[in-house]
Parts: C-alpha cells; sequence; structure tokens
C-alpha cells in the first residue's frame, strides 16, 4: 500500500520489507536534472566517441559479468564521460560516483557534508574564503591509456577548476567550453584565485561571501581530475582525450564503451577507500521501454534502474526481486518559451495552467509515488514556502481567457524527451494526457520527441513553445534549484529552459548568497518563490519519489535522495536454492 507521512511525501511497504522508509527521514534539498545533454558536443564529437570507443580494452565477455560482477540497466545516454561538460545524462547519474571523486560529499543517509578528497575544511572571511586540507593517500586510476606517477595533490583539485573557471586554463575551451552547471551559478564570476598554500592544502577565494559554495562542490559536476594526465595529453596534441578517456581516483576505470548498448566499468585495485567488492560493472543502455524490466526478470539485468511506476505491482510481487524508494527532491515542471510568443504574454501561461489537469497526471503517470507540486522548490526543502497554491484546474477559465487575447484555435508544439526520467516515468504519456487537455480548451498541440542526446543541441536554437522537463542535483541548497533553472546566466548555459530572465530575481538569489544567517536566507528563498508563482515561467508538475529494482542476490546498493552512490560496496550473495528462497519469501510477508 501507499501512506503519505508528514512530510507529504508518499511512501511504499512491501511485503518483505525491503523499502526504505521515508516517514522517518527530515528532508533537505536535492535537484533532478532535466533531460538536456551538452549543447557544445557536437555530432562530429559524437562520432568521435563512437570512434574512439574502438579503442577501449576489452575485457571479459558480457555473458562473464555475472560471475564477478553485475549489470545496471538504465535508459540513456552518454554524451560525454566528463561531468563538468554535462548537465545530465549517465555521467551525471550513475557514471560520475564510479570514476570520479569531490573534494566534499553528502551523506546518503543524514544529508550533511562529508569530507571525500578534502579531509577537512574551513569557511574563513565570513564564508569568502574557503580552505581545504587534501587526503595524502588517494591515487589516480591506472588506465590503458594513462599510468600516473604520483599521488593527488592540490595541482589536481586547482588544475579541475581553473579548466571551468580561468580562460587562460589551456583546457577552458577543449570540448566545446561550456560547463553547463557551473555556468548557470555563474560561479567563475565570484572566483578571485584558487591559491596552493601546500601540496595538500587549496585555498578558495571569492569576492564576495557564498553561503551555497560548499554545496556546489559536493555535486558531480565538481570531479578532481589528473593534472598529470592532462599535462601529458597537453604535449602530445591529444587535449580532447581528457573527456573521452577518463581519468578519476573513483572505485572504477572506463574499460569499454559500445554507444546504445553499454559501458563496462573495472574496478580500480588503488582506490583509496579500499578495494571494490565487484571486479567489474556493466551500465546496459541498450533496452527501453518494457525491454528493461524484461532484462531485469529474465536475470540479464541485475539492478533495474527508474522503474515505470506502473510495474511496481509486479516488481514487488515478484519474489526474486527487492524494490527500493527513496524520498526524492525533484521536479517535473512544464517549461514556457516566455521570449516566443503567445508566451511572452502571462495570461497566455496562467491560461495554459488552468487547462491541466495535474490530478489525473497524478494517477496515470505515477500510482500514488509522487505528489502534485505547488512550487518549484519541494516541500521538503528548508526553504519551501507553504504559502505557496497548486494551480487550480479550470478548463472553463482557460477558455475565457483565450477567448478574450482572440487565441481561439491556437497551435503549439511540445518538445519531449523520449526516455524516462528519475523525475518522470514516462514523459511521453504525460504529453499525450496534456495534449488531451489543451485539446478540450481548443488547442492544438504537436507532441516532439527528443532522443536524450539531441534534446540540448534542440533547444539552443530557442524556437520551442513548450518542453517537458524536471530537474536535479546532489546539493543540498536551494540555491541549486533557483539559480540553474531560472537565473539570467543560465539561458545561456541551457538549464533555464523558459528564457525567462528576471534582474529582480536574479538579486534576490544573490542576497541569499550573501547572508550567513538560515532565516535571512529562508526569507528571500520565498521572496523567489512569490516572483516564480507570479510570473509563470514555468508550471511545477510533480515531485516524485526515487525508485530501484534489483536482484534478490545484489546487495549493499545504496539508492541516495541525491542519485547513485558509489558501487564499491556493492557485492553478490552466495547463491542459494532458487525454490528453497522463493518458499521462505513466500512465508515470511
Amino acid at each position: 500500500m501507499f501512506f503519505f507521512d508528514n512530510f507529504g511525501l508518499a511512501s511504499f511497504l512491501s511485503y518483505n520489507s525491503q523499502i526504505v522508509y521515508l516517514k522517518d527521514i527530515i528532508m533537505r534539498p536535492i535537484l533532478l536534472i532535466s533531460t538536456m545533454l551538452l549543447a557544445s558536443i557536437s555530432m562530429t564529437c559524437m562520432a568521435e566517441i563512437a570512434t574512439k570507443a574502438t579503442e577501449l580494452s576489452v575485457a571479459q565477455e558480457p555473458t562473464n559479468i555475472h560471475q564477478n560482477g553485475f549489470v545496471y540497466c538504465v535508459d540513456g545516454s552518454v554524451n560525454t564521460f566528463n561531468p563538468q561538460l554535462s548537465s545530465s545524462g549517465l555521467i551525471i547519474d550513475p557514471l560520475a560516483a564510479q570514476l570520479y571523486d569531490r573534494l566534499l560529499d553528502v551523506d546518503p543517509y543524514t544529508y550533511r557534508l562529508i569530507p571525500e578528497i578534502a579531509a577537512r575544511w574551513e569557511s574563513l572571511d565570513n564564508g569568502a574564503t574557503y580552505r581545504f586540507y587534501l587526503r595524502k593517500n588517494v591515487s589516480f586510476q591506472t588506465t590503458p591509456w594513462f599510468t600516473p606517477t604520483r599521488k593527488l595533490t592540490a595541482d589536481d583539485v586547482i588544475f579541475s577548476f581553473e579548466r571551468m573557471f580561468s580562460a587562460n586554463n589551456p583546457y577552458n575551451q577543449v570540448n566545446g567550453g561550456k560547463y553547463p552547471y557551473f555556468d548557470s551559478l555563474s560561479l567563475a564570476d565570484n572566483i578571485k584565485s584558487i591559491k596552493k598554500l601546500g601540496k595538500y592544502t587549496v585555498e578558495f577565494n571569492l569576492k564576495s561571501p557564498d553561503a551555497s559554495f560548499l554545496w556546489h562542490l559536493a555535486t558531480h559536476y565538481a570531479p578532481i581530475l589528473s593534472e598529470e594526465y592532462a599535462s601529458n595529453l597537453e604535449k602530445s596534441g591529444n587535449q580532447s582525450q581528457l573527456d573521452w578517456k577518463p581519468v578519476g581516483s573513483g572505485p572504477f576505470y572506463l574499460d569499454e564503451f559500445q554507444p546504445g548498448q553499454f559501458v563496462r566499468l573495472l574496478r580500480n585495485e588503488q582506490y583509496w577507500k579500499g578495494q571494490p567488492k565487484m571486479q567489474q560493472v556493466v551500465i546496459d543502455t541498450g533496452a527501453g521501454g518494457t525491454g528493461r524490466i524484461s532484462k531485469l526478470l529474465t536475470g540479464e539485468c541485475d539492478v533495474l534502474a527508474y522503474p515505470a511506476a506502473s510495474q511496481l505491482k509486479v516488481l514487488r510481487d515478484d519474489p526474486r526481486l527487492r524494490l527500493t524508494l527513496r524520498s526524492g527532491m525533484n521536479i517535473a515542471y512544464l517549461a514556457f518559451n516566455t521570449n516566443k510568443p503567445p508566451f511572452n504574454d502571462l495570461k497566455v501561461r496562467q491560461a495554459i495552467a488552468y487547462a491541466i489537469n495535474n490530478e489525473r497526471l497524478m494517477g496515470s503517470i505515477y500510482y500514488g509515488t509522487a505528489e502534485t507540486a505547488a512550487s518549484v522548490l519541494p516541500r521538503a526543502s528548508w526553504a519551501y514556502d507553504n504559502r505557496a497554491k497548486i494551480t487550480e484546474y479550470n478548463p472553463e477559465k482557460s477558455k475565457q481567457i483565450l477567448k478574450e487575447l482572440g487565441l481561439e484555435g491556437l497551435k503549439l508544439n511540445l518538445w519531449v524527451p523520449s526516455a524516462p526520467q528519475s523525475y518522470n516515468p514516462s514523459p511521453l504519456k504525460m504529453a499525450e494526457l496534456i495534449q488531451a487537455d489543451l485539446a478540450q480548451v481548443g488547442i492544438q498541440m504537436n507532441i516532439r520527441p527528443i532522443e536524450g542526446r539531441y534534446q540540448e543541441t534542440s533547444l539552443m536554437d530557442r524556437t520551442h513553445d513548450m518542453t517537458l522537463s524536471g530537474w536535479s542535483t546532489d546539493s543540498n541548497d536551494p540555491d541549486s534549484f533557483f539559480r540553474p533553472l531560472f537565473s539570467c546566466a543560465a539561458i545561456s548555459s541551457q538549464t533555464n529552459l523558459s528564457h525567462w530572465c528576471s534582474p529582480a530575481f536574479d538579486n534576490v538569489l544573490q542576497q541569499a548568497l550573501y547572508s550567513q544567517q538560515l532565516a535571512s536566507r529562508i526569507d528571500y528563498y520565498h521572496q523567489a518563490q512569490d516572483i516564480l508563482a507570479q510570473e509563470l515561467p514555468v508550471l511545477p508538475l510533480a515531485n516524485s519519489l526515487r525508485m530501484q529494482a534489483y536482484r534478490y542476490d545484489i546487495k549493499g546498493l545504496v539508492l541516495s535522495t541525491f542519485g547513485n552512490a558509489s558501487f564499491a560496496g556493492v557485492y553478490r550473495e552466495a547463491e542459494v536454492d532458487e525454490d528453497s528462497h522463493n518458499q521462505e519469501a513466500t512465508t515470511n510477508p
């Protein structure tokens, strides 16, 4: 059954109590990433990835994976192997946590910042200076294309951030020179300097205090790269290889990549946290739709990411499977292109909002695993405004507005990602329901499906009418929702899909960053939500749970509210007799 706790989040109980219960979890912000892909990745670059895939070493045949690893099935695409360059895709979830480490991490259970590459840190000058003391035992991966000669040091940290923030860095413009997440925050404009105070000490000096700074460094968009590897590539004239043949310090390294089929990762034997339990992991991207659940049921897949809510009963009732549901700080939304008529008129945006039956979306798309969104900030956020109201479903009012504007018989296009998302399990079905709702008020809407790797490139020309999307991040700060989705700077970084720009709104966000007082920040974020409710650049639709299904013999798998954690602790339980296992599952509900 499903139930709602005090935080309004749907929780799910299974027959064998394998679910992570939600009612005892105090929620804080995260974000779910939209299905956009890197605008700077051209078709030429994608062809280059496919070509270079053949150069990667081939370890074992896929049929051996169940002996010493596991198969993780997900519907998505790989546009780069460097999360700095992307705003979504498999490099963000689940690949980044396997290939790279960051200065800081977020505890998946307490939602607090914890040390990773940085053993400890200090905040100085009222939040304008941050000093990090690095671990001294972190090794980079040894791969077929690179053998490190030293441990990770301050030089690697400085290179990793100057690559994004400094125009003078030789890698700044390599592979497009676009860094969607950090570009949307305009963080480079606030960096005064990044200094090496010692072999294992780094200091960031900001032009002005930023209360969200540490949280941004804990996202997957801030990986620590190897400066030594980059230097070697520069000498040989192969700089683009930095992002296609990755070298990180994470628990696994890239072994094989077949576009549209799979990514194979092998164990990093020198991993600083200890040797991962599995020798290899295969990320299977070759099956979409019902093909993924079929693979899970037949045992071809060990883990299924983002199962459709409509499949939950099948998954729950199968004794060979386990199902985990975690709270998700995410938002699915409908974005209006506010720079294009008729959506530059607030009344038109309001008319569309009145026409959409969100209650039907909840029942037909999420099956009780989501709640209707009243704000772009989920209810679990410490900055959520409880005054926020769900947009009224009133088709008659919608018709009246359209008639007054002389827009009866309006024809529109809706751009929709073709693949399921963690915040929207059935984008195309949702689009069809919205299409039917708009038809009731006299609007003819054409659905334009967009495959993942083409979506951001398509949105660059800004000719869309509306787009169905969402957002996510592994940051626990409201700024990670507001600035990437609605700041003026985020338009060029292609994370602001509404192309709405308000200097007054940007100023409110900036004031929230200056303050070190939580109460003051909450007040500013309430103001931000008021502005968004009045201007309606997007229509918030749903906040959903994160779901993951897996075979009963897979242990140690962690599904965080912030996305997938490291697979280093995943292992396969010793084989048991399936008949006796089924009998045990049947007699112990």
